[in-house]
């Protein structure tokens, strides 16, 4: 839906906007709060009776921090708006770290006013910096769209397909004021440094429009990844699925006349019915054993759901029978806050990743946000699972040996792997050896995950 099909259904009642003091979040206040038809957000994107609410978060990562609420106060005391605001106990010592915390931040005023979003200043210069750092990173087709114009919980980024130019433009129009934040040309942050340096050199040397090429190409992204979502259901159905209170089963040889390509989304889409997140390498084998197994044969895709041929039908089911206690995974789609239970053996093992994991956690690692290919899953060991050290790739089964880790309770150990199925972490065993990046760890924004 269109911010404006949004507004001609009424909108929300109350939008609370993330304010940090900058032009960015500035510009996006003002224009909510004084709708004008020549600004870069469209009047009539935000119903005029919509009450604002705005947030101010203090990381307290660098001194005077704490003068940026205080003139925000004034700001919104002159401009009729609610405003809120909090405060670190103690500065977070990243900003994974810092960006988890604000966002609980944003989400408790959200639930304490009734709002229905949060609204936030990214922009298409944002976008642009972010499609460029995940394919320097390596990120599959999902994460070349970039940054989503709205998400579940929430958030919502109206200013996606305005200019940080068109913004100071604005600014200096209507004689807006806002704090400049020193750490923004600090080079020794990664996004810093593409903006500042490696983005400017590239328009300057290379491609005059990269910025633009750049937000061109996430939008064709997101626009193919809603298309594949689109087809997925007729897709299914066209297969006749059976849905029972053990899975799903459907026709093979209608699964086996689609592209290899399509056949995997299919059964990924088929898996996530089971609460299955399958990565590159699972998927890969369910292909392959769609295609060449005997019927009778199954195959383990981990989270307690194996595909099966049955004749002329393949199945995706989650076994009740013989007597082994049901298992559970737990996905993480991203790097926000939030926290579950994953089921091993009869088990139930609580994981919080993102925020306070320390104070529920027996075991806590932190992992480099920016470089992790989601979404994560915490499941059980596999028989199958290796794990990547300095020296090549073990089965986990060796490690468990090695730190004597008995054979019944091998299966109640939670493991954590990527979207593409690579095992990160064995909480209390091992964690996998990554490569040494550039820079240091304040180079870095970090994913703390806890488990009990």
């Amino acid at each position: 839906m269109s911010e404006r099909e949004w507004a001609r259904e009424g909108g929300p009642d109350t939008i609370v906007v993330a304010v940090s003091g900058g032009l960015d979040s500035c510009a996006l206040l003002h224009m909510l709060r004084f709708p004008d038809d020549r600004s870069p957000l469209p009047a009539d994107v935000v119903p005029r009776s919509t009450r604002l609410v705005a947030a101010h978060f203090d990381h307290r990562m660098r001194p005077g921090s704490a003068a940026d609420a205080l003139w925000l106060r004034g700001l919104c005391a002159a401009w009729g708006i609610e405003l809120v605001t909090a405060t670190a106990l103690q500065p977070p010592s990243s900003e994974a770290e810092a960006r988890f915390a604000r966002y609980a931040f944003l989400e408790d005023v959200r639930r304490a006013s009734g709002a229905r979003s949060v609204a936030t200043a990214h922009h298409a210069d944002d976008q642009a910096e972010t499609v460029m750092f995940r394919l320097f990173r390596g990120t599959g087709p999902a994460g070349l769209e970039g940054v989503r114009r709205a998400r579940a919980d929430g958030v919502w980024r109206p200013l996606l397909d305005v200019w940080r130019e068109d913004l100071l433009a604005y600014a200096r129009r209507v004689g807006l004021g806002w704090r400049e934040d020193p750490t923004n040309v600090e080079l020794s942050f990664a996004r810093n440094a593409l903006r500042h340096r490696v983005l400017p050199e590239v328009e300057a040397r290379v491609a005059p429009g990269a910025r633009r090429a750049l937000v061109r190409f996430a939008a064709r992204a997101a626009h193919d990844e809603e298309g594949w979502e689109s087809l997925l259901p007729g897709l299914i159905d066209a297969l006749g699925p059976e849905r029972g209170p053990d899975g799903v089963r459907f026709d093979r040889t209608g699964l086996l006349a689609l592209h290899p390509a399509v056949r995997a989304r299919v059964l990924r889409a088929l898996a996530r019915e089971l609460g299955l997140t399958t990565g590159s390498e699972v998927t890969s084998l369910a292909v392959d054993f769609a295609a060449s197994a005997e019927s009778g044969r199954a195959l383990d895709l981990g989270g307690s759901v194996a595909l099966r041929r049955e004749l002329d039908r393949l199945a995706l089911i989650r076994p009740t029978t013989g007597g082994v206690p049901d298992d559970r995974s737990l996905v993480i789609p991203g790097a926000g806050a939030g926290s579950g239970h994953v089921l091993l053996a009869g088990r139930s093992v609580w994981v919080g990743w993102g925020r306070d994991v320390g104070a529920g956690a027996a075991f806590v690692e932190r992992f480099p946000a920016e470089t992790l290919r989601f979404p994560l899953t915490v499941r059980g060991w596999e028989d199958g699972d290796r794990i990547r050290t300095r020296a090549g790739t073990r089965k986990l089964k060796r490690v468990f040996l090695e730190a004597r880790v008995p054979a019944p309770e091998r299966r109640r150990v939670p493991v954590l792997t990527d979207g593409e199925g690579e095992v990160l972490w064995v909480p209390g065993v091992a964690r996998a050896a990554e490569e040494r990046p550039r820079g240091g760890p304040a180079d870095r924004d970090w994913l703390p995950i806890g488990v009990e």
